[in-house]
Order: structure tokens, then sequence, then C-alpha cells
């Protein structure tokens, strides 16, 4: 056991915006397996890359272990997956290679494909086994599990729970459920350190808040009574001087006496009122605004939606999934479930009316209206305004929206092309949500979205009569939206 020592972390991108980590101070046990969470934007990904060393900052990191950011960099996809593993670890043996494999339910046969044929799950966890294996390292984990299924993700849990010495950011619950110990939050104006899962940090989080408002109500009351309380004292005092040079004999030394002890009363009072003030200042200042969403959906005229019969889609010839029937109707919200490469994200694209090598049936009405968030992000470019222009929808509902989804107005005037994923998959989220539709298909919507955004979604989706078909790895989110699942497979 170690610590890694973070001592007085300044860091900003520019020297002129107000820095994104200012003094900030931690000690990590190297033994530990820590979760790092925290808002889209909030520093995540930068604080990893600084203590792996890519940036320059001030203060001071020091460390008796190495660090190691996954992902990985490879140079030479091209090459056997088993090579890149043992230029990744030289001198590795085989039978590590394929213990780690086994622990990670995954086929040693991948080690002899070259390493770009492997789906991104498999990418993802031949490199989890290769840096394990390596000694003396402490893992800096950034978001594993955005392409893995709910299978893959389930056995990266199980990998990580057994292991020791990392940090992993990710913005899935259960997985992080599963194999942290501890949870380094980055907040609106601090970094907190608990020990603990998400849960019991989530707990822990709730329960504060709801400490710190009852005391916020309370000294709001306080404020009021004792500011009134002031006001009245101080007007007495003056009264009662006034009176000091009334008609007829008066002891003025007793009045201005009087006159004095209101005065006095009426300053400790305000003195009062100030500190309540400032112990009122101190609450709630971590709090996340969890902001209201709206949907606006429109009911289609009939019940059923749409129909597939013995439906598939086959390229080359081959059954991308085994046919599947089913029938969509209003109100529902129905998770489409498979292993990656089963044939999800096609058969969202068919049913949207893509041109498809189709076998079997979709009956779809031509009025039907349909709001589509895609899986990838990567065509979004130019600006806010030229989205909002080329989607047909409201700029001031979706910048309005995007504020309660916690994007600056700073943010938003960046080119949409140099914004991180989770930045552009908000906004796709976002216009979806501005767009008055029968139904609504998203796939893989959470990938990249912080927590608090996916409760604020959670919260909107289960508030309004929406009809949606999705594809989502996320377990917490599909068990509250799902009202039914349909599973894919080959």
């Amino acid at each position: 056991m170690s610590l890694i020592q973070i001592q007085n972390l300044t860091f900003s991108y520019d020297s002129g915006e107000k820095p994104l980590f200012e003094n900030v101070s931690l000690s990590i046990d190297t033994n530990w397996k820590l979760g790092l969470i925290g808002r889209n934007g909030r520093g995540k990904t930068t604080l990893l890359k600084l203590m792996h060393g890519d940036y320059r900052y001030q203060g001071g990191i020091s460390a008796s272990v190495s660090f190691e950011y996954f992902p990985y960099p490879i140079s030479y996809p091209e090459e056997l997956a088993i090579e890149i593993v043992e230029e990744i670890v030289p001198g590795i043996e085989q039978w590590q290679i394929i213990r780690e494999l086994t622990l990670l339910q995954t086929d040693s046969e991948i080690l002899w494909r070259p390493f770009s044929s492997l789906s991104k799950g498999e990418q993802t966890k031949l490199l989890l086994a290769a840096l394990f294996l390596r000694e003396n390292r402490f893992l800096l984990i950034d978001e594993p599990t955005n392409h893995l299924d709910a299978a893959g993700r389930a056995a990266v849990g199980a990998y990580l729970s057994r292991k020791k010495g990392f940090i992993l950011v990710s913005h899935d619950r259960t997985l992080l459920d599963s194999c942290i110990d501890h949870v380094l939050s980055i907040n609106r104006t601090n970094i907190e350190l608990q020990r603990g899962n998400f849960s019991s940090w989530d707990e822990n989080r709730r329960k504060t808040e709801q400490f710190e408002e009852t005391e916020n109500d309370k000294l709001r009351r306080d404020i009021r009574r004792l500011s009134a309380a002031a006001r009245n004292a101080a007007g007495w005092s003056q009264q009662i001087e006034r009176s000091k040079y009334g008609e007829g004999p008066v002891d003025r030394g007793f009045i201005g006496h009087q006159s004095a002890k209101m005065m006095k009363r009426a300053k400790t009072l305000e003195k009062r009122r100030k500190k309540a003030v400032e112990e009122k200042s101190a609450l709630l200042k971590n709090k996340e605004q969890i902001h209201t969403l709206k949907l606006s959906p429109l009911t289609f005229r009939l019940n059923r939606l749409f129909t597939c019969s013995n439906m598939t889609v086959a390229y080359s010839g081959d059954p991308v999934f085994n046919p599947v029937s089913f029938e969509m109707f209003r109100d529902e919200r129905v998770c489409v479930m498979g292993k990656n490469g089963a044939g999800k994200s096609s058969l969202l694209k068919a049913i949207l009316g893509e041109t498809l090598p189709i076998r079997g049936d979709i009956q779809r009405p031509s009025d039907l209206r349909i709001s589509y968030v895609p899986q990838d992000t990567s065509f979004l470019s130019g600006s806010l305004s030229e989205f909002a222009a080329k989607q047909e929808i409201s700029e001031s509902l979706l910048r309005a929206i995007l504020d309660k989804l916690a994007m600056g107005k700073d943010e938003l005037e960046h080119d949409l092309r140099s914004m991180s994923a989770g930045q552009k998959k908000k906004i796709l989220i976002a216009g979806s949500l501005c767009e008055q539709a029968h139904l609504y298909i998203w796939d893989e919507p959470l990938n990249y979205i912080d927590v608090i955004s996916r409760i604020q979604i959670e919260t909107l989706l289960l508030s309004f009569p929406s009809t949606m078909l999705f594809v989502e790895h996320d377990a917490a989110f599909c068990s509250k939206i799902a009202t039914r699942t349909i599973s894919l497979s080959r």
C-alpha cells in the first residue's frame, strides 16, 4: 500500500479562464477501487490526464507507482491482438493473457485476429486485460463501457471487482456499484472523497441536500423574523429619542438610556441576521440543479403505431438477427436488447424507413412522425444556430433545454465539432426533445452522458406519456424506463 498525493493542484486550459481545478489537495490509496463521477465538463478526463502527465499544471502530484491511461493508444491496429498485448506487457506468457480474458468472459481466439477486426467490446476487454497485467501500475480508466452491451458491462464490472488500484470514470450506476469501494465526486464548488459505492454516495448526497434544505428554510424564516425585529427596535429607539423633546417636563437622561438600549438591541438583532445569512449562504453550494424538462409528444390517431412481421435485416444474404414479430402501441417505452453486433441499430434504422435489405414485413403509416437520436455524433459541426435551423426546431427552446442539462452559455458558442462526446449527445437529445413526434427512437442515447443528466432524462420520460423505442445498455435506466423489452439473437 502507498499513497498518491495531489497537492494544491491548479489548472486551466486558458490563462484568461477560470481554473478548472484550483488548489485541489487529495490523498489516494493505491489499493483503492475509486469511481470518479461528476457532470459533463467538470474535468473528469482532464484530472486523469493531469495525473498521467499529459498537461502542465501548478501544484504537485507524487506517487510511488506509474500511471497508465485507458483507452491505450494503438499505433498499428493491423497487428495481431497478441502482438499488441506483448508490446504493452513485454515478456508476458500466453497463459497469463488467456487467464485474464477468461475472467473477462472473452474467447482467447481473438488473440490471433488483427486488432482492427475486433469489436469495440473485444478491444476494450483485451486492453483492460493487458494493462492489469503490468506490475506496479495505477490505472486511469476512462469510460470503458460505452460500446459494451449489458453482458459485456457485467463482465467488466465483475473483472474490476477482483482488481484493485484504479480510478474508473463511468456514468453507469450499475457498473460503479459492482466494482468500486471509494467515490471521488467533482461537485459544483469542490472535490469530495467518500468511502463506498455509487448508491451509498447518492444516498449521502440526498440526505445532505435534504438536511441543508431544511436548514435553509429555517434560516430563511429566521432572517425574515430578525430583519423585522431589527427594524422595529430601531424604529422604537428613534421614537423614544424624539420624546426627549416633547412638551412639559421630561427625564431626558432616562429617555436617552431607554433609546440607547433599544438601539443596542436593534444592532444585536442585525448581527444575528447577518450571521444567519452567512450560514444560509454556506448551504446547498453543491446541490445539483435537476431542473424539470418538458416533452411535447404528439398523439397518433391510431393506438398501434407499426407492426413488424417475421422481420430481419440480411446483409450479403445473411440475416443479422433471427426474425422478430412485434407491434408498437401508444405510450409504450420499448427497449431493444441484445449483444453487440446482434442488429439492434439495424432494426431501428429499418423502422425509421432507411433503405436496408429487409426480409419480412414492416407496416408503418406514412403520417407517423418520428424523432431520432442516432448513436453516432461525429457528423455534428457548425454552430448551435445552424443545427437548430437544419433540424427546424426552436433555437431558444433548444438553448433552454441544454441549460437545464447543465451546458453553460459559453459552451454553446463553440463549434459543435470541437465539443466533447457528452456535450454532443446532449445536443442530439435536446434537439429530439424540441421535436413534436408520435414516436421517439433513440439509439444508445446515454453514451457519455453524466449521471445527473441521466436522472433528469429518466424523470422526464416517467412524467409524460411518450412513446419510445430505444437501445440502451444502462441497466438502471432500462429497469426504470422500459415498459417492455424485445431481445434480438443471432
